[in-house]
């Protein structure tokens, strides 16, 4: 009896900033992504100090704050996209603070969003609204990197929901530092089964070089810039980022 290979195949969560240069974008962009190949869609709410990320990321903020961006326009955009693809609210703790964490978990449930990524909330402060988020059946997601110890890893990942997001260095998103991360990759490994995506430099030239080891990647900075090439049009835009995703997420698996 000749058994079968599994093959598993390897992830792509795309980030893009909400609502810059508006929701209409957003909307067709992700459907788009969706159609692309991307599993799961990061989906940035803009903030005014976005500390962990770099200048692609950080301008594209700005922008769709400066255009008057809204919470509202996050969660009726959320409603047209999370039934097409995995929908991951990515932003800041202070919008989640000010506006009531039950107000985002109510929303998410609504419109169909998987969780939230929260970079600038630490584990030890996160385990205070875990609870409240998974009893939801929502996922606050963790975060590990390589200046984490291995039993810090451990007490991380342990209970990770989703996915666990690999941060590739220290340091901002876009900036393309190398670090040497099997002994972070295989402390996780060790210890959970949920997947281990990288993320922060990954881009369509390297993708596949950062991927071995893990199950998948988070590319933001490269996609944001096509968003912010003011030598294209609304179609090609879209056309160019879902083009990116579509070979990054081949190169990922071949």
């Amino acid at each position: 009896m000749i058994k079968k290979r599994l093959i598993v195949v390897k992830k792509l969560v795309a980030y893009i900033t909400s609502s810059y240069p508006d929701s209409n974008f957003t909307i067709d962009l992700s459907n788009k992504l969706a159609e692309a190949g991307a599993d799961y869609l990061e989906l940035g709410m803009p903030f005014s100090d976005p500390v962990a990320d770099g200048p692609v990321i950080e301008q594209a903020n700005l922008k769709a704050l400066q255009n008057g961006f809204k919470l509202e326009q996050l969660f009726e955009i959320s409603k047209e996209i999370a039934p097409v693809i995995n929908t991951l609210w990515m932003g800041y703790f202070n919008p989640f603070y000010h506006k009531g964490l039950n107000k985002f978990i109510s929303e998410a449930n609504s419109s169909g969003v998987k969780g939230f990524i929260i970079p600038d909330l630490p584990y030890e402060e996160a385990l205070a609204y875990k609870p409240q988020i998974e009893a939801k059946n929502l996922s606050l997601i963790d975060f590990v990197a390589p200046t984490d110890s291995k039993e810090r890893v451990t007490k991380i990942v342990k209970d990770a929901k989703e996915f666990i997001y690999m941060v590739a260095y220290a340091g901002i998103t876009g900036s393309g530092k190398n670090e040497d991360l099997q002994e972070l990759i295989a402390n996780v490994k060790e210890v959970s089964n949920t997947p281990l995506f990288i993320g922060f430099g990954v881009n369509e030239q390297n993708a596949k070089e950062k991927v071995a080891g893990v199950d998948g990647v988070i590319v933001g900075s490269a996609f944001v810039k096509v968003l912010l090439d003011d030598s294209l049009n609304y179609s090609q835009k879209i056309d160019k980022v879902a083009n990116i995703a579509k070979n990054i997420k081949e190169n990922i698996n071949s």
